[in-house]
């Protein structure tokens, strides 16, 4: 936070706040739940994707951690599922701590990309993928007793995809929409669309 003024201070605390909390209620809004952990919802990554476009990767980093720890609290039912500090580990790194700490790299494009809409998108893309891959990780180790049969890396890559591929196409649509709609480099938050002339 070098150079800002209080007032600049205060206002990213605020709207990193807001966004938290956003991107939490949003959590909850499942278009579907998958029966063993994992579902689809309503734009949830974008609040912290945006965050970290806005304010840097540092400060993302910063607000998706504390969004891990809100899913780890939202999901330690979970925990009483696996066995032994390994799978206590798993659980809480990939499932949980790196999943969505990792949407604080949303913004790892902005400023290399001219596009602010691509970059914002290619940001969503690559922070859903490293997600992904967490999550698979979790299904091919803890959770492999779900396989029933299959092999465990098919099964782990299915179930995670499953829901994994839709939540990355809500996530871009709605990444993209805001930065069609808002500039994303403004403090205020002002709109691209011009006004029409009457």
């Amino acid at each position: 936070m070098t150079n800002l003024t209080k007032k600049q201070k205060n206002r990213r605390l605020a709207e990193s706040a807001l966004m938290l909390a956003l991107a939490t209620i949003l959590s909850e809004l499942a278009v579907f739940n998958l029966p063993f952990g994992g579902s689809v919802t309503l734009f949830s990554q974008v609040p912290i994707i945006l965050i970290s476009y806005r304010y840097g990767v540092k400060w993302g980093l910063t607000t998706g951690l504390a969004m891990s720890v809100i899913q780890l609290i939202f999901g330690l039912e979970n925990f009483s599922y696996v066995s032994g500090i390994s799978g206590f580990l798993i659980l809480a790194f990939f499932d949980y701590i790196i999943a969505f700490s990792a949407l604080g790299l949303g913004g790892m494009f902005k400023g290399r990309i001219k596009n602010n809409v691509v970059a914002i998108a290619l940001g969503g893309t690559v922070v859903t993928a490293i997600r992904f891959v967490c999550h698979f990780i979790s299904g091919a180790t803890i959770w492999k007793e779900y396989a029933e049969g299959a092999p465990v890396l098919e099964y782990s890559l299915k179930y995670n995809g499953s829901y994994m591929l839709p939540e990355l196409i809500i996530t871009i649509v709605g990444l993209v929409v805001i930065a069609g709609i808002f500039d994303l480099n403004s403090i205020e938050l002002k709109t691209n669309i011009k006004k029409k002339a009457k």
